[in-house]
């Protein structure tokens, strides 16, 4: 797995660490403890500087982490949108 640096599909990345880590375990605390492990640079420093036990559970990381990264998911756009491109 590629270390996620923030310059990416955030959601992506989530997917595939997801499919990684139930090939070890279901346990999501555990999820929790390496989820740092997949991520370098600007999410690394993101992730260390949350505040202390303000991550309960796996649901509660990835939204937090999903909304920092929000910026970076693709855009979709319709055929409606693209019509009123002027």
């Amino acid at each position: 797995m590629n270390l996620y640096d923030g310059s990416t599909d955030p959601n992506e990345h989530l997917n595939i660490f997801r499919t990684q880590m139930t090939l070890y375990t279901v346990d999501q605390t555990v999820w929790c403890k390496v989820f740092p492990t997949s991520l370098r640079e600007g999410p690394l420093g993101w992730f260390t500087d949350l505040p202390p036990n303000s991550i309960t559970n796996f649901d509660v990381l990835e939204l937090k982490f999903t909304t920092q990264y929000a910026t970076t998911r693709p855009h979709r756009t319709s055929s409606m949108s693209l019509l009123n491109v002027k």
